[in-house]
């Protein structure tokens, strides 16, 4: 890839917790060298209130986020995709749309935040150990030398970015 910004979606099937977050931390951390989206595959029309305070809390931007279908990047006009993460199991299962471009793609589940019983810290705990987990993966995807990686060992390094700490994918799944 000879480009010099990349652009990235992160799906989830709601589009209100992990992808929002990924989204976020990747215009901040990746800025200069990504564009940013996230979006679902049946989004849930509002952005999760602890996500909001998650990112502001760590100061990552919220501006302009919110919850979208997939297939507003699918249609003529839409930004020629350069990679799409899955970041819950769902939304890595399902037919994704077709994307013009034929954009890498990787699985970077981690379990949803949202989906949290139990008191009002637990719920706080989940969404910052996700915007951890979506930390750390951003900062390895940014480090990488994706100009000068070859397809194939760009795509093997993406799968294993998608199995860091906190991963809802099993080693021996992709084993």
């Amino acid at each position: 890839m000879t480009k010099s910004t990349f652009n990235v979606l992160f799906l989830c099937t709601g589009n209100s917790a992990r992808s929002i977050i990924a989204e976020s931390v990747l215009r901040k951390d990746g800025a200069g060298k990504f564009n940013a989206f996230s979006a679902g595959s049946q989004p849930k029309g509002e952005v999760h209130p602890y996500a909001i305070e998650t990112l502001v809390g760590h100061k990552y931007p919220v501006d302009g986020l919110r919850s979208k279908s997939w297939d507003e990047f699918a249609v003529a006009g839409a930004p020629q995709l350069d990679f799409v993460f899955t970041v819950c199991d769902n939304a890595a299962g399902e037919a994704c749309p077709v994307w013009p471009g034929q954009p890498m793609t990787a699985h970077w589940g981690v379990e949803d935040p949202a989906a949290v019983q139990g008191t009002v810290t637990e719920k706080h705990f989940a969404f910052a150990n996700t915007l951890r987990y979506m930390k750390l993966r951003i900062a390895a995807f940014a480090a990488l030398p994706i100009e000068s990686l070859e397809r194939m060992s760009l795509s093997a390094k993406l799968r294993e970015i998608g199995q860091m700490e906190g991963s809802t994918v099993r080693r021996s799944d992709v084993a």
